[in-house]
């Protein structure tokens, strides 16, 4: 029989009637013996995320002040779940422990951190499945660095032999024992990393969301679905804004080669995206998906003879470098070296940092091309696809979209386009449509 890992978020576990769905979920499929629950979220438009009150609840505390009334609103949410679906768990206990380690001082880790242990307790109690706490495995060290191979070590031990258990996300502990939270969305971390110590033949991680769509909805109307992306097209995707996932979690499972499936817990009969290492099928469209962002900067330097010049584009960054600005693009020709950075870290320093070049380089020109936008067009299948890139190029074209730069990585996965930021949803358009009907 397979091994499934699934983890839920915090939509997923909002309440007692998202319980019941994952409840379903977990129980329709014996294979589905690890959980790893997030803390409960939104409910509606304009609720509060539980992650969010415990957060301020540390905060008033550490200033002396009181957080009687939101720590109310988060004992009803847990009381809330345990009575609608009549649990045992006794969880009024467990948040009148919380709560005095919240007034004595707790640190914002801790605290944010028992959102996703209070629902851990609930969980297991709900599904019949063991509690085991993150903290006994995941481990970081004093300095707060991941210790990814120390945690699979002690992980495999803690959970070998073990039938079912849920395992609360998003943290771990220090050397000494103290608690340590990943970034916000880690708990998708936490799902890979028991998911690789327990070697899964599947990571499943259940949001919102069916899975990634081919572009941005807010974008694009009804963008289709990906039904299969590789791990270095997912990597691509996600740096350029496509986020479903928490970006670090790819690499516990993909060490492992476990493949990871996006799905939806309210849709659960959608199949959802398979997120594999290696995939030769790459369906009928010569793309992946298309993603994007604004807010970027290009600096141009040009200096007649600079591609005999040795040292020149090293001088460049390291005057970059020198005031703490690190570069997302480098395309260059035989008199020009381009780079793209974020506006904002330009804000205030631009003279300044002109001036850092013109130091170090004494180029014949610096200048800096605000209001930019990128756009990452995606696809492993691009690579045996002629005519791709005439075919994204047309699309701008026709749509009257100046393009500014032109970047193409090695792997020829990717395409990065740099125009100006407000044609960028005219392109993304122009872009999908050229070959969302291949």
């Amino acid at each position: 029989m397979s091994l499934i890992v699934v983890k839920f978020g915090g939509s997923s576990l909002a309440d007692a009637q998202q319980f019941k769905k994952v409840r379903d979920i977990v129980l329709s499929d014996p294979s589905r013996r690890f959980v790893v629950p997030s803390a409960p979220g939104k409910r509606f438009e304009g609720d509060e995320k539980v992650t969010d009150m415990l957060y301020a609840c540390q905060r008033l505390a550490q200033n002396g002040q009181s957080f009687d009334g939101i720590f109310d609103r988060i004992s009803e949410r847990f009381t809330g779940i345990e009575s609608q679906l009549r649990l045992s768990t006794d969880i009024a206990f467990h948040l009148k422990t919380v709560k005095k380690d919240i007034a004595d001082g707790a640190t914002a880790d801790y605290a944010a951190s028992r959102g996703e242990y209070l629902n851990g307790i609930l969980l297991s109690d709900y599904l019949g499945f063991e509690f085991v706490d993150a903290k006994e495995f995941i481990r970081f060290d004093a300095k707060g660095v991941f210790l990814a191979e120390f945690t699979n070590e002690i992980a495999g031990e803690v959970l070998k032999g073990k039938q079912n258990a849920v395992v609360p996300g998003f943290y771990g502990s220090y050397p000494n024992g103290a608690i340590k939270t990943f970034s916000r969305g880690g708990a998708d971390i936490s799902g890979a990393i028991v998911a690789r110590s327990v070697f899964a033949d599947v990571y499943e991680n259940w949001t919102d969301v069916s899975g990634f769509l081919m572009a941005d909805p807010r974008i694009v109307k009804n963008p289709k679905p990906i039904r299969v992306v590789t791990y270095k097209e997912l990597r691509e995707l996600a740096y350029m804004g496509a986020t479903v996932l928490h970006e670090e979690s790819i690499f516990p499972v993909r060490q492992a080669c476990i493949p990871i499936n996006v799905r939806n817990t309210n849709a659960p009969q959608e199949q959802g995206t398979m997120i594999v290492a290696e995939a030769e099928d790459y369906g009928d469209c010569a793309i992946t998906g298309i993603a994007g962002k604004k807010g970027f900067s290009v600096i141009s330097v040009e200096k007649d003879k600079m591609n005999v010049e040795v040292g020149f584009a090293y001088r460049v960054l390291s005057a970059l470098v020198a005031n703490g600005i690190s570069i997302e693009h480098m395309p260059t020709g035989i008199d020009t070296l381009s780079v793209i950075v974020s506006q904002k870290d330009l804000q205030g320093r631009r003279r300044e940092i002109i001036d850092d070049i013109m130091a170090a380089c004494d180029p014949d020109s610096v200048e800096v091309h605000e209001d930019m936008a990128l756009i990452a067009v995606v696809g492993r299948g691009m690579i045996n696809r002629v005519g791709t890139s005439a075919r994204v190029f047309t699309a701008l074209a026709e749509k009257g979209v100046n393009v500014r730069m032109i970047d193409q990585g090695s792997s020829e996965m990717n395409i990065i386009i740099g125009i100006e930021s407000e044609q960028f949803e005219a392109a993304v358009n122009a872009i999908y449509y050229a070959f969302q009907c291949d």
